[in-house]
């Protein structure tokens, strides 16, 4: 059973930064792709990074380009999502998810259906 737990999230000043945490757990192969999504109040769930497990490729959408960076710690089963130079429009619940079995990344972007485990989210507000 795919288990993911966010962390991280919190109340954070405008061009600071934070790190979200995905521990993730349940895994029986390395195949598998983790995402992070976020949806504010009022607006669709949309995909900002993923990473595949298997061989470390990410993608990342264009209003995070430059700013956030995904990663993750095989040892720690983890996978981190580091946000710099956060701005308002940034705030939101930040979801982890896993596709498992997956391997690439070309698709981790366009829907959450693509997905089977999600995490609970953690809130992020960027205000000053």
């Amino acid at each position: 059973q795919l288990q993911l737990v966010e962390s991280g999230g919190g109340l954070v000043q405008p061009g600071g930064s934070l790190r979200l945490s995905c521990a993730a757990s349940g895994f029986t192969s390395d195949d598998y792709v983790i995402g992070w999504f976020r949806q504010a109040p009022g607006k669709e769930r949309e995909g900002v990074s993923c990473i595949s497990n298997s061989d470390g490729s990410t993608s990342d959408a264009d209003s995070v380009k430059g700013r956030f960076t995904i990663s993750r710690d095989n040892a720690k089963n983890t996978v981190y999502l580091r946000m710099n130079n956060l701005k308002p429009e940034d705030t939101a619940v930040y979801y982890c998810a896993a596709r498992y079995p997956g391997r690439g990344v070309q698709a981790c972007l366009r829907s959450r259906l693509w997905y089977n485990g999600w995490g609970q989210g953690t809130q992020v507000t960027v205000s000053s």
